[in-house]
C-alpha cells in the first residue's frame, strides 16, 4: 500500500470537491469539442459515481477480510483508507492483549487446586477448569452453555445461583460421591457474569466429626471421676466448716469445690454444644410462649445473688410467639441475660427486648458493661475464645455461651447480631425470620 500522511478533514474535502470541478470542467470541454456538452458532463457524474461505488467495494472487502492492507485509493478514499488501517492495527493489537489476559486467566485458574466455573446472568457455564470438573462431574465441551443448576440437580442450588448478588457459602454433596461435600461460593464477575468457587471440604468434614465424637466421648467420661471427686470434696466442706480436722484448710478446699463446680458447667456445656452440632432439624418443633419464657427467666436472674445487683428490665410483646425447640430457645434467652449480669458492673442496667421488627421477630439484650473492641466482636462465638482471658476465667464463664447460642439458632434458621462500644456496654440481638414468628392475637 503507497503511504500517505493524514492530513486535516477540511482540507482532504477541500482538495476532493477541487478534483470534482477539474474533472466537471474537463468533460465539459471534451462535450465542447464534440458538441455535446450534457452528455459529456452526465457521463463524467457517472465515471465518478462508478469510481466511487469501486472503491467502496473494495473496502467492504477488505473489512471482512483478515487482510492487514488495505486497497490503493484515490482522493478522499485514500485519507478512508488510511484511517481505518491504523484502526484495524489499534484493534488488532487490543484483541492480542485481551487474547493473552484471557489465556493467563485460564491458566492460573487451571492450576488451582479448588475448582472455578465462569457463569453468564443466566446461570449458564461459559468456561470451568480441569478441578471443576472433577469435583462436579462436568464435561468439556458437551456442558459449555448449560445451566449449571440442571446439571448438579440439587434443590439448593438454584435457589442460591438465582441471586446476582448472593456472596454466602453452600454446601452441598457431591455430584461425584455423594459421601463427600462440596462447598460452594459465588462472587460477582466482569459483566454480568459470576465465578464460582467449588472446593472440597470432605477431609475437613470428616475431621470435624471426629472432633466432636471426641469432645462429646471424653466429656461424657470425665463426668462420672468428676462427679466422686466434687462428692469428695462436699464431704471435705463440711469437715472443715465444722471445725474438724480440716478446719485450717477452708479456703483451698472451698477454691478447690468451685473449680470442681466450674468444670462440670464446662462439660455440661460440651455435651450439650456436641449435641447440638450432631442433630438435624427433624427434632420436635411447637408453638412457644416466648413472653412468658422470657418473663420467667428474668424474675429468675433477679433472684440470683449476681441479679439482685442490677437493675434488669424487660420490654415484650405479649402476643409474640415462635415456632421452634422449647429447650433451645431457652439456653439463647438464658445464655444472654446472665452473659449480660455477669459482665456488667453492680447497680448497672440490663434492658430485655422481645419484639416484631419488618416482619421478623427479635430478642436483644443490653448492658451497661465494659464493652468489647470491634476486632474481637466476628469471634465472639468460636468456643473458649476469650476477649479479656483474666476477666473470664474469674467470672465463672465456660466460654461456650456463644457457641451454643450461635448453633442453637442456625437450628432456627435465626443470626446473632453483636454491637459494643468499649466503655459503655453491648447489645447482642437475636432475629427470627418471619415464617416462624407467631401472632397469638391471629391464631
Amino acid at each position: 500500500m503507497s503511504s500517505m500522511p493524514s492530513i486535516g478533514a477540511a482540507r482532504v474535502w477541500r482538495r476532493e470537491c477541487l478534483i470534482i470541478l477539474l474533472w466537471l470542467a474537463l468533460c465539459a470541454v471534451l462535450g465542447l469539442m464534440v458538441g455535446h456538452v450534457l452528455v459529456a458532463v452526465l457521463l463524467g457524474v457517472c465515471a465518478y459515481l462508478g469510481m466511487q461505488l469501486v472503491y467502496a467495494y473494495q473496502l467492504h472487502r477488505w473489512l471482512l477480510s483478515d487482510r492487514i492492507e488495505p486497497s490503493d485509493g484515490f482522493g478522499v478514499w485514500q485519507e478512508i483508507y488510511t484511517e481505518l488501517y491504523r484502526l484495524k492495527q489499534r484493534n488488532r493489537k487490543r484483541k492480542k492483549r485481551l487474547k493473552s489476559i484471557v489465556h493467563e486467566f485460564q491458566a492460573s485458574t487451571a492450576a488451582l487446586p479448588d475448582g472455578a466455573v465462569v457463569l453468564d446472568s443466566q446461570g449458564r457455564i461459559v468456561w470451568f477448569n480441569d478441578a471443576a470438573g472433577a469435583l462436579m462431574a462436568l464435561r468439556s465441551p458437551q456442558d459449555l452453555g448449560q445451566r449449571l443448576a440442571n446439571l448438579l440437580r440439587h434443590p439448593k442450588v438454584s435457589g442460591y445461583l438465582a441471586s446476582a448478588t448472593e456472596i454466602g457459602e453452600l454446601e452441598i454433596p457431591s455430584p461425584v460421591n455423594e459421601d463427600d461435600t462440596v462447598l460452594m461460593r459465588l462472587i460477582p464477575y466482569g459483566n454480568n457474569q459470576r465465578l464460582l468457587i467449588a472446593r472440597d471440604i470432605s477431609e475437613q468434614k470428616r475431621l470435624e466429626h471426629t472432633r466432636r465424637d471426641f469432645v462429646a466421648n471424653a466429656s461424657h467420661e470425665l463426668r462420672t471421676p468428676l462427679t466422686v471427686l466434687r462428692g469428695y470434696l462436699e464431704m471435705m466442706e463440711e469437715e472443715a466448716g465444722d471445725e474438724g480436722a480440716l478446719a485450717g484448710w477452708q479456703a483451698p478446699i472451698r477454691e478447690m469445690g468451685e473449680q470442681s463446680r466450674r468444670m462440670n458447667r464446662i462439660i455440661e456445656s460440651l455435651l450439650k454444644l456436641a449435641r447440638l452440632e450432631g442433630e438435624g432439624l427433624q427434632q420436635r418443633q411447637e408453638h412457644v410462649d416466648v413472653p412468658t419464657m422470657i418473663n420467667a427467666l428474668v424474675d429468675d436472674m433477679r433472684r440470683t445473688p449476681a441479679g439482685a445487683t442490677h437493675e434488669i428490665t424487660l420490654e415484650a410483646e405479649a402476643e409474640l410467639g415462635l415456632y421452634g425447640r422449647p429447650g433451645e430457645l431457652e439456653s439463647v434467652f438464658s445464655n444472654l441475660l446472665s452473659n449480660a449480669v455477669r459482665y456488667t458492673p453492680e447497680a448497672g442496667a440490663i434492658r430485655v427486648r422481645w419484639w416484631r421488627e419488618d416482619e421478623a421477630a427479635c430478642f436483644s439484650v443490653t448492658d451497661t458493661g465494659p464493652g468489647i473492641e470491634a476486632e474481637h466482636i466476628p469471634r465472639l462465638t468460636e468456643r473458649f475464645y476469650r476477649v479479656d482471658p483474666g476477666r473470664k476465667a474469674s467470672s465463672g464463664g465456660t466460654g461456650l455461651g456463644l457457641a451454643i447460642v450461635k448453633h442453637c439458632l442456625e437450628h432456627h434458621e435465626g443470626e446473632l447480631d453483636i454491637t459494643s462500644t468499649p466503655g459503655e456496654g453491648s447489645t447482642f440481638t437475636c432475629r427470627f425470620p418471619a415464617q416462624r414468628a407467631l401472632d397469638r392475637r391471629a391464631a
